[in-house]
């Protein structure tokens, strides 16, 4: 019975510490992650493009699944020219999150860069309807307005 009762008490250790391990862990790997993307955030606003990529890139390394993080670097990507490289990711938080309106938006204008106008005006569409099933109806009729321009041209 006491070694029943020491064995149980052993166990009941255990994985309270292992709990705790788990905890300490996720909150260093929190805090990291949330430095590396403020250090981007701060290059971005700089205007260190290549900076900014670089530190979101690293945040991407820890959390790949952060489409805040994919945005901020495509929009970096974007400011570089590299326009390829932000339309693919893009499409990787599309892909990922196909309700996101901010992905398409910005694809729509790595679209328009590229000359790509029938996809970006498709891209704006799929938006449009997002933003309004969102219930966001100010930033919908600002891609109408949008939309609107473009096809005048």
């Amino acid at each position: 019975m006491l070694e029943n009762l020491q064995s149980n008490n052993i166990f009941a250790v255990a994985v309270v510490a292992g709990s705790i391990v788990l905890l300490i862990y996720f909150a260093i790997k929190t805090l990291i992650t949330s430095n590396r993307f403020q250090k981007g955030i701060d290059l971005y606003q700089q205007q260190d493009y290549k900076g900014a990529e670089a530190a979101f890139r690293r945040v991407i390394a820890i959390n790949s699944t952060n489409d805040v993080v994919h945005l901020f670097l495509g929009d970096s990507l974007m400011k570089q020219g590299k326009v390829a490289e932000a339309a693919t990711e893009f499409k990787e938080i599309i892909n990922r999150a196909p309700k996101k309106a901010e992905a398409y938006l910005r694809l729509s204008n790595a679209l328009m860069e590229e000359e790509k106008k029938e996809e970006a005006i498709s891209n704006l569409k799929k938006a449009q309807e997002l933003l309004q099933a969102q219930r966001q109806p100010i930033k919908a009729k600002k891609v109408e307005e949008l939309l609107q321009k473009i096809s005048q041209k």
